[in-house]
């Protein structure tokens, strides 16, 4: 019997009472290309958009390696009209005279093999990104096409390639005064979900790359876009962006930074060298209620963290404590300070180059390297006490800044331990306004979290009660973003959150630690009216998720519901529209050869203009419905757009919705 199996869309067989035959010629050796092919998620993560954009950083990781060892400073990326990608590099081109062992061009060993090329020799790189290692090999073989031009020794050679295979010899086309690599590349659309990249993905992290590898140039062109100047001269540019950065992580800081509120002038930037382990961090403090600390290893975001961020947590506690302690600024409190405390409203970066990483955890992103726990911890203490020391106001701030989380960390234990009480997993009952559903396994049931009582009212009779629950929200909940914790676990809504997911948060190490053990729903899902205000309650809830749940998110629990825009009727002919240009060509279509004056248009700005059936179609049955996944590209750019969503600074609140409004022409 077969069954499809939808995380990799191969068939996998079962063996019932021996109804299948099993012996040796079962077993399949899949070898280079073809084992990419066959099993591409094991090689990039999955064959979505993160897997699509993971082939982009695959081959711009090969020239920011260039760069690292001081043989580029220069990587432009486009994203030409047909959707192909070109990235090109002036590093030193990749080699192409004859391999020893393959008895082949250097050119092709490197694009056709799985872990070859001059990453695995240290002669060649000290240390180089990437987080799986297979290198533009793997984005050879997911490829339908690829051409690989290298400018070296005065020449010019090119080969071209077509779903991992080369399709002729490595030649040289002409002379050139240039070293460098351009290698342009088509996905291959039987494997990706889709094959459309998104520029602003891309050009998030060409600029996180920009900070992490100071005096690099990177630019990005979206070919597909042009970007109106205005005159109506039609010299019209297309949409692109440049990144540099001259201070490093310093800069990154200010970034995520940029719209709160500063504690102290000056960003504390420590750059050191500790058992032989390069050690970059920037930090400052300001007026929020939240940790942002952003770690990466060789240009990896390990957002699991790992033994570099325990070392800077150890070293950053210790030496603050230490000076608080000195000077007698603690003498009045009557409880603890904790590690919490220390991190309250800092924002820092921390950038390890570690020549052979262990990666582990959930995602792979996660260090396990022991030795550099001390080299971080060694880093952040000897650098934080001298300036500490020379910055008395600064540090005399901080020390304020911690006393002040430690008194408020009192506060809301108290509020947190009122929401644990009340957790299903106590015996506690349920919030009254949970319409629950029967099914007691969290890997099939959903929670739609729903704006208002009258929506909730439909969502209640459409759902299928079998496994969808339904918790209304009244109006707009509490935004985490500018609130003291205390105040975020009395906020009735959002302990009403917490009760229904049976979930428990805070451990005496990290008051923000999340317990998933109790979850009990695996879909979680946003839905509100599809207008202004309720795109803004979707980011209010967002954020709170964010902020306090980032492992909901991290697991693939959170998703947003998306409602209808349109209901479009001509006769008995009736058609949804999710966007404006639909609804466009919709009745472009049903007006052809006459009129409109027959053609009925009705805007859906709230959840409630629907009937529950309408509802349940549209939005809410798994055969229709369209759900979107939220998921975490980049935490520090996530922790920058929430930052500024949700903060006090209007214009730079303003320029963003300006530019991503979606319902600017749809709802004046």
């Amino acid at each position: 019997m077969k069954e499809k199996d939808k995380n990799n869309g191969q068939e996998k067989v079962n063996l019932e009472n021996g109804n299948e035959e099993y012996s040796a010629e079962n077993i399949q050796v899949l070898e280079g290309m073809e084992a990419v092919r066959k099993r591409p998620a094991m090689y990039i993560g999955d064959v979505s958009t993160k897997g699509l954009h993971h082939l982009v950083y695959e081959v711009i990781d090969n020239s920011i390696d260039e760069a690292l060892v001081g043989y580029c400073d220069q990587i432009d990326l486009v994203i030409n009209e047909d959707n192909t990608v070109t990235v090109t590099d002036n590093g030193r081109g990749i080699p192409i005279d004859i391999h020893e062992k393959e008895q082949r061009s250097a050119l092709e060993v490197v694009m056709t093999l799985l872990h070859a090329g001059g990453k695995f020799n240290k002669d060649s790189y000290k240390v180089s990104g990437g987080l799986h290692g297979v290198g533009v090999s793997c984005v050879n073989a997911l490829s339908t096409s690829l051409r690989a031009e290298v400018h070296r020794d005065g020449q010019v050679y090119v080969q071209e390639y077509e779903r991992g295979k080369p399709i002729a010899d490595v030649k040289s086309i002409g002379k050139t005064d240039k070293t460098g690599t351009i290698i342009t590349f088509n996905p291959d659309n039987t494997i990706f979900i889709t094959t459309d990249f998104n520029f602003e993905i891309l050009a998030s992290r060409l600029r996180e790359l920009a900070f992490l590898n100071k005096g690099i140039h990177l630019s990005i062109t979206d070919m597909r876009e042009k970007e109106e100047n205005g005159n109506g001269n039609g010299n019209d540019k297309f949409r692109s962006e440049k990144f540099y950065s001259e201070r490093g992580l310093s800069e990154f800081v200010e970034l995520l930074d940029a719209t709160r509120e500063r504690l102290t002038e000056k960003i504390i930037y420590i750059e050191t060298e500790k058992n032989d382990v390069p050690v970059e961090i920037a930090l400052q403090y300001n007026t929020s209620f939240s940790e942002n600390v952003h770690s990466y290893v060789n240009n990896i975001n390990t957002i699991e963290g790992g033994t570099h961020l325990a070392g800077f947590r150890r070293g950053l506690t210790r030496t603050l404590k230490a000076y608080a302690e000195k000077s007698g600024m603690l003498a009045k409190l009557n409880f603890d300070i904790s590690g919490d405390d220390f991190r309250e409203g800092l924002t820092a970066v921390i950038s390890l180059k570690v020549q052979e990483p262990q990666f582990e955890g959930q995602t792979k992103t996660k260090l396990g390297n022991s030795e550099v726990m001390g080299a971080v911890d060694q880093a952040i203490s000897g650098d934080l006490a001298h300036y500490l020391e020379e910055n008395p106001k600064d540090a005399r701030i901080i020390v304020q800044k911690v006393i002040l989380a430690a008194t408020a960390r009192h506060a809301a234990r108290k509020a947190r331990e009122l929401v644990q009480r009340k957790n299903v997993l106590s015996g506690a009952g349920l919030p009254g306004k949970l319409a629950d559903c029967a099914e007691k396994d969290p890997a099939n049931s959903e929670l739609y979290l729903v704006e208002g009582d009258s929506a909730g009212g439909t969502a209640k009779q459409g759902r299928d009660r079998h496994f969808q629950a339904i918790m209304p929200l009244r109006g707009k909940i509490l935004n985490v973003e500018k609130a003291m914790q205390h105040k975020i676990f009395e906020n009735e809504e959002i302990k009403n959150i917490f009760t229904a997911l049976g979930v428990s948060i805070g451990t005496e190490e990290d008051s923000k630690a999340l317990n998933l053990d109790g979850l009990r729903y695996h879909k979680v899902i946003i839905m509100t009216d599809a207008d202004v205000d309720g795109s803004h309650i979707t980011t209010l809830i967002m954020t709170f998720f964010f902020r306090y749940m980032t492992e909901l998110i991290q697991e693939g629990y959170l998703y947003i519901a998306t409602p209808p825009f349109y209901l479009i009727k001509k006769g008995k002919f009736e058609k949804y529209c999710w966007t404006e240009e639909e609804r466009e060509q919709t009745v472009k279509e049903l007006s052809k050869g006459g009129s409109e004056s027959g053609i009925h248009i009705q805007r859906y700005k709230g959840l409630g203009e629907m009937n529950a059936e309408q509802l349940w179609e549209t939005t809410m049955n798994p055969e229709n419905r369209t759900l979107r996944q939220v998921t975490i590209e980049s935490a520090a750019e996530a922790d920058r757009i929430f930052s500024m969503l949700m903060g006090d600074d209007v214009p730079p609140r303003r320029e963003f919705i300006e530019t991503h409004a979606k319902y600017a022409n749809i709802d004046v």
